[in-house]
Formats: structure tokens, C-alpha cells, sequence
């Protein structure tokens, strides 16, 4: 099990509360936010971790010298901030893997990745989403599937009684992902997920897992005593 974490974020709207940090090195419960991303994945049985560095990379290289991790840790760095696609595209050159994980480094989504393997390589799929059930939101898009799992579409954040959600936790196919023929800067949700959606064979595992995305002040706080509890027995 090969994953690409991505980590470069600048963490913009978090600045005040985190200060001049990378958006996954932001402390929670005393420990930086990446160090629960690899705990989890130390847990799912993870081989081997690459993370796409951006915005002050030798923040997190120089804490990877700290403590060991049951996995090989390799990264790429972004010259220059390349868009969510633009990072999963770069570190794809150091993947060994046919089909590999990819995880943000500012969300934390609590997946049974071998169940998402299993479905992405039964359907044979470019790429398969971890989706997340939501109540009253308006944050996040909405992400609707057929019976079998396949995705219909991706539809604009607006406010929704019931939904599912992109949980930011993917299996992508690696040949199929770089025969796209994708620019070197792009989204990854935009300008792959919902350019190709129509064009390939992307799936949803509906997953019911505690999910948090750090991304705004609100939900940073809540993830500190969240995680108190989370990742107790982890």
C-alpha cells in the first residue's frame, strides 16, 4: 500500500491561529496535524508515504528526523505552488504502485482503505473517492452516485439537508491519471474529477467515519479535543 500525502498547504485562513506554519504541521493536542495522518496509516498497514512539500518544506523535513514511522517516507517538492492535481501529479513520478492512495494533509477522514482498494480494483476504476454521508451543510459539494458506486456528479457547495461529500481520500490509477495529458499546475477536484467525470470510470465508497478538515478556524479548534478521543485507542 503506497500513499501520496499532500502537504503543501499554505494554511491562509488558519495564519492567525496557527501562525507561519504549513497547514499540516498546525498543532493539535500538542502534536502537528501530520503526525495523526501517519499514525493512521501506520494502523491501515501503509508500506510507503510521498509527500508533496510546498510552502516551508524544511519545517516538515526537518521534523521527519524526529521519530520513526513503520513506513518508507519519500517527497517531492513544489518549486512553486501547483494546485492540488499539480502535487498528486509530481509525486505520481516516485510512486512504484499501480494504484495508489492519496490523502490532503489538512483533513482527516477515518477510512477503511482496504475496503476502498477493494472496490477501486473490483470496478476496475481510474479513480475511486471515500465519500462521506453529511447533514445540513454548505460547505462542501454534493457527490452523487448510482447503485453500483459509480459517480453521476459533482455538484457546486451550496446549502443541503442530506448529502455525500468528497472526504479528500482517494485510490487513483497511475497510468491512466498521467495519460490525461494534464497541465504541470491544475485541480485536481475541478479540472480532473469533475472535467472527466463523464470521461472515466470514478467510483464512490460511502464511508461512515469521523471526518474532519482543519481548513477554518472553527473546526481546527474543534479538532483539539476531538482528537483527544479519536485517537485514543489508535
Amino acid at each position: 500500500m503506497e500513499c501520496i500525502v499532500l502537504a503543501g498547504g499554505l494554511g491562509t485562513r488558519l495564519r492567525n491561529t496557527i501562525g507561519d506554519f504549513p497547514k499540516c504541521m498546525a498543532q493539535v493536542a500538542g502534536k502537528p496535524f501530520l503526525h495523526y495522518i501517519f499514525r493512521y496509516l501506520e494502523k491501515q498497514h501503509c508500506e510507503r508515504v510521498i509527500l508533496s512539500l510546498g510552502y516551508k518544506h524544511e519545517v516538515i523535513t526537518e521534523w521527519l528526523q524526529e521519530l520513526p514511522y513503520g513506513f518508507e517516507i519519500d517527497w517531492v517538492l513544489e518549486e512553486e505552488p501547483l494546485g492540488t492535481g499539480g502535487g498528486i501529479k509530481l509525486a505520481m513520478q516516485k510512486a512504484f504502485a499501480d494504484d495508489v492512495l492519496v490523502l490532503n494533509g489538512d483533513t482527516f477522514f477515518d477510512v477503511e482503505l482496504s475496503r476502498l482498494l477493494q472496490l477501486h480494483t473490483t470496478k476496475n476504476a481510474d479513480t475511486t473517492l471515500a465519500l462521506k454521508p453529511m447533514r445540513r451543510f454548505e460547505r462542501y459539494g454534493i457527490v452523487r452516485i448510482d447503485e453500483e458506486g459509480r459517480i453521476l456528479s459533482f455538484e457546486e457547495k451550496k446549502f443541503t439537508e442530506k448529502g455525500m461529500i468528497n472526504g479528500g481520500v482517494y485510490v487513483v490509477n497511475k497510468s491512466r491519471f498521467l495519460q490525461r495529458g494534464l497541465p504541470e499546475k491544475f485541480s485536481f477536484e475541478k479540472d480532473y474529477l469533475e472535467a472527466f467525470v463523464h470521461h472515466g470510470k470514478f467510483f464512490g465508497s460511502v464511508q461512515e467515519g469521523y471526518f474532519i478538515d482543519i481548513g477554518i478556524p472553527e473546526d481546527y479548534n474543534r479538532a483539539q479535543t476531538d482528537f483527544l478521543s479519536v485517537f485514543a485507542h489508535k
